[in-house]
């Protein structure tokens, strides 16, 4: 975890279909944040356990993040993390959100695995809505930047077009990037190809913001 007390931070939650943690996606992320100048932290929140475990894990970490002196955070998810990145930002808990070929809507038939640990085997179609990061979509969602790939067999890149359409259809300041291939957990995406730029443009669209160096 870098300095906490900065004046901006980003929490990363790493992807794991809300089952478990990929590792790939937390500390090497938060070095990463730490070069652009980025305070950052990993929050790996319960899993395997239901909603809304997993937001109130996120809620009492940014709170403690704000006591130790950061004005403004923002959250940086993976996958399932990208859902729950989305949907902390959506009801008002960060200043700014990054999402990872994230899983956005619990309507679609996937990502199941997820839908399943989160909500259980078979939810209410209200408490699937409940937690469709692109039904949560106000004016209000704070400036946010998405990337998934055209081919990823896992979490289709559907995801990422609901939750564009929704944050343009809000007028919220928002960068969607879909790469044309790619396997679903990239990552940092290093030696991926075409996917590896999301780095350099998330980089971009942080400074854009005034976050960071």
């Amino acid at each position: 975890m870098t300095d906490s007390s900065a004046r901006d931070h980003i929490v990363v939650l790493p992807g794991g279909g809300y089952a478990r943690h990929a590792d790939h996606e937390a500390e090497p992320v938060a070095d990463w944040l730490g070069t652009l100048g980025v305070s950052a932290s990993v929050l790996r929140y319960p899993v395997a356990t239901r909603h809304p475990g997993p937001l109130d894990a996120v809620r009492t970490h940014i709170a403690d993040v704000r006591s130790n002196g950061a004005h403004r955070v923002g959250v940086l998810g993976f996958s399932a993390g990208g859902h729950l990145a989305g949907h902390a930002a959506a009801t008002g808990l960060a200043e700014l959100a990054v999402l990872c070929y994230p899983v956005v809507s619990m309507l679609t038939p996937t990502h199941a695995g997820s839908r399943e640990n989160l909500l259980g085997a078979r939810p209410w179609r209200w408490q699937r809505r409940a937690v469709s990061v692109e039904k949560l979509v106000t004016p209000a969602m704070p400036p946010t930047f998405v990337w998934h790939t055209a081919d990823d067999a896992l979490v289709p890149v559907e995801h990422a077009y609901l939750l564009g359409a929704s944050l343009a259809r809000h007028g919220v300041p928002h960068a969607l990037h879909v790469y044309p291939s790619g396997v679903h957990g990239l990552g940092l995406a290093e030696g991926s190809g075409a996917p590896e730029a999301w780095t350099r443009e998330c980089a971009a669209f942080l400074a854009e913001h005034g976050w960071g160096e």
